[in-house]
């Protein structure tokens, strides 16, 4: 089944078919993969017609961009079809284009244009001969944005109706036999066929289960308030207070929580299209110009901007607030969407805050301390999906001070050192522990893991020789590392047991599937504080 444990995955994976022909789950790679599978072909001899397919929020990414300026540069075999549905097709421009489309996938056409330019030689003349005809073109097409992409090295077709599958297989079919780089213009409405998806494209873009004979989408009403709904609420209070506060975000306004921003104060709100790198370059520049940017990516996406952070943000100290969303397991999105590296790649980065809430309440009380701090980059995660259902809106907010951890329970025996909401599914352990068999570890909330707690560390490793790291990511170089480094100085032998992410790559299944696989569940962490506390040093 599609998106559930032990299926198929919801995007193109190598492994599970051969007309997945690239793995991807993140936006703007299909033209730099397809120029490297016709430069591929080309060094091995061998005649095959490569296609990347691409959307008009895709092209935005640099990345998309970079692709068009090497494939239209190197003059590579390569189509790019550009699956537009942000516009619709003027009827006067359609029938141009149309008639100049017919004539320029036209097989004879083209043979008697290549028998011209080659009897023209390679001479001045035939330059400008060229020239003419450039500028001349690029004033037919430049209303659908064709001069861009004739620009760019690429002839340029369309724009056609991408919902008309004749139309598209015609055109495919006579442009076929033309060489060199091409882009076809399709125009298409977002969910076509579909009513409910036409009327609601935001929400259809990833509706999850639903009857599709009503369009009744199936949703149990949420328990717990989401972590987007307290970043986007929080988010317009601290605006309130501080005129200087402004929200960024790469194309997940609604996904983060940042359309209340939107809604509300929309001249203090940016949306700068699925460019991750720039939100954040631009998020310093506004930092720099004496605003306070609040910067929300998806963790993964991150990835994406991880120079940016260092170079942009970090190397000069600026007060960028960095919320990474969907931090740790996301669940069915699978493994390009977890948020698994954002604690190990972005603590080795100097003057960067990292903090976890472990609840709403923090979420809140971090993002106001992290509007507080001049300077960053500040960084905040947090997962995906419902809260734990503490009382957060009516909560004062509370400046927290980075690497200050608490103690949330006092212990014997073995001490549990979390990062994030996972410090609750080690309590309700520790409780259940102690209702069996009469003791219960110390569970420690560490909130920051950079800075982290040292005092809080020294302390724990002169009471304990067992330390348990418990943390919704991976463990190289996350909590587990951090600890260890700790640890190691002391000289004193510590036995430190990390659960969290391995090594590995997670498939998609439903988050409770995945931190139950890896003992992140309440019962997965009670087995291993037993098997922890039997073990002799």
């Amino acid at each position: 089944m599609n998106r559930k444990k032990d299926g198929i995955s919801g995007f193109p994976k190598r492994s599970e078919s051969i007309y997945d022909t690239f793995g991807t789950g993140h936006s703007s790679t299909s033209i730099s993969a397809a120029l490297g599978f016709a430069e591929a072909a080309k060094q091995q001899g061998l005649h095959q017609k490569v296609i990347a397919l691409i959307g008009d929020g895709s092209l935005t990414g640099g990345l998309a961009l970079e692709g068009l300026n090497n494939a239209g540069a190197a003059k590579s075999d390569i189509l790019v079809i550009l699956n537009d549905n942000n516009i619709s097709i003027d009827r006067n421009i359609g029938a141009i284009h149309n008639y100049l489309l017919h004539l320029t996938t036209d097989p004879k056409y083209n043979k008697a244009k290549k028998q011209i330019w080659d009897r023209l030689g390679e001479g001045w003349f035939r330059s400008r001969v060229q020239r003419m005809v450039i500028n001349a073109k690029s004033s037919l097409v430049r209303g659908s944005g064709g001069d861009f992409f004739e620009a760019m090295g690429f002839r340029y077709f369309g724009p056609i109706n991408g919902n008309d599958i004749e139309q598209v297989i015609m055109t495919l079919g006579r442009m076929k036999e033309l060489g060199g780089p091409l882009l076809l213009h399709t125009l298409t409405k977002k969910g076509k066929g579909y009513a409910p998806a036409e009327a609601n494209q935001t929400i259809w873009h990833a509706p999850g289960i639903f009857d599709p004979e009503t369009g009744k989408r199936q949703s149990k009403p949420a328990a717990t308030d989401r972590y987007q709904d307290v970043f986007g609420e929080t988010l317009v209070k601290l605006a309130e207070m501080n005129p200087k506060v402004v929200g960024v975000t790469p194309a997940m306004a609604s996904g983060c929580g940042m359309n209340k921003l939107s809604q509300q104060m929309p001249e203090r709100f940016y949306d700068v299209g699925i460019e991750e790198e720039h939100a954040v370059t631009f998020s310093a520049g506004l930092a720099a110009g004496g605003m306070k940017p609040f910067c929300n990516i998806y963790s993964s996406f991150s990835q994406r901007a991880y120079d940016q952070i260092i170079h942009d943000v970090a190397l000069q100290n600026l007060g960028v607030v960095i919320c990474l969303d969907r931090s740790g397991l996301v669940g069915e999105d699978g493994a390009t969407h977890h948020g698994c590296y954002d604690m190990a790649a972005y603590r080795s980065i100097p003057n960067a805050i990292i903090g976890v809430p472990k609840d709403e309440k923090e979420l809140k009380s971090m993002m106001y301390s992290a509007m507080k701090c001049n300077s960053g980059p500040y960084i905040i995660r947090y997962p995906r999906g419902n809260g734990e259902g503490v009382e957060w809106r009516k909560a004062k907010f509370e400046e927290l001070q980075p690497g200050k951890g608490e103690c949330l329970k006092e212990g014997k025996n073995i001490a549990v050192i979390c990062a994030g909401p996972s410090v609750y599914r080690a309590m309700e352990a520790s409780e259940e522990i102690e209702k069996s068999y009469g003791w219960s570890p110390s569970i420690y909330n560490i909130r920051y893991v950079k800075p982290i707690d040292k005092m809080m560390l020294k302390e724990i490793f002169e009471k304990f020789d067992k330390i348990i790291t418990v943390e919704d990511g991976c463990l190289m170089g996350g909590l587990y590392g951090a600890v260890a480094e700790e640890a190691v100085k002391t000289g004193k032998k510590i036995n430190i047991r990390g659960v969290g992410i391995p090594d590995e790559y997670i498939g998609q299944a439903t988050q409770e599937e995945q931190r139950n696989a890896l003992g992140l569940s309440k019962e997965g962490l009670k087995q291993i504080f037993l098997i922890t506390n039997a073990k002799k040093m």
